[in-house]
């Protein structure tokens, strides 16, 4: 990538935390990003999430269509991560809670 700086990263991450609404989070991303490349993030956060409920790699690749390699790579960052899938993973189980 073209001298990207660090600086630049960060203001497009207080971007999207700045996002207050479902409809304002659509509507950033499809600017952002192509319609491919939101349903290659969509697939991520689909095998994240059915990883962390134990779904066995078979499965995922029959349901999402998906390598077994790309789903061992979004497995690596689940375990091995920042730990970002696991905080949202919880915060969705949480807000499952809370209704």
């Amino acid at each position: 990538m073209k001298n990207v700086k660090q600086r630049d990263i960060n203001e497009l991450y207080d971007a999207i935390v700045r996002l207050e609404t479902l409809d304002e989070c659509k509507r950033f991303f499809r600017d952002l990003l192509t319609e491919t490349e939101i349903k290659e993030f969509a697939e991520r956060w689909k095998v994240a999430r059915m990883l962390s409920k134990g779904v066995p790699y078979t499965t995922i690749e029959k349901e999402t269509g998906l390598s077994s390699r790309t789903i061992a790579r979004v497995h690596k960052w689940v375990k091995q991560g920042k730990g970002g899938y696991t905080m949202m993973l919880r915060r969705l189980i949480a807000a499952k809670n809370e209704t």
